[in-house]
């Protein structure tokens, strides 16, 4: 259970752009931290590349590009649908 506030400044229109890419992978921004920070201690640093493709592309493209593998797309897509549950229950 989360219990803990973590607070950031950031600039408007870098948390705007930040969540409309994650409106767009189905998932608000508080959600895509956590994912970040769950992600970041199972690997022990970045978990993934710090670039996006040039061009517009769906997540298979994405996940194509960056690499992932397979198990790792099951894996993120587990994190995203425990992440979809923690946040209903609120």
């Amino acid at each position: 259970m989360a219990n803990n506030l973590l607070q950031l400044r950031v600039d408007d229109e870098l948390k705007n752009k930040a969540s409309d890419i994650y409106e767009q992978l189905g998932m608000d921004l508080p959600t895509a931290i956590r994912i970040f920070l769950t992600r970041s201690v199972q690997e022990r640093g970045i978990p993934f590349s710090m670039t996006l493709p040039k061009t517009e592309c769906n997540a298979d493209d994405a996940a194509s590009t960056t690499g992932e593998t397979g198990s790792e797309a099951e894996e993120n897509e587990h994190l995203l649908k425990n992440e979809k549950e923690h946040t209903s229950q609120k």
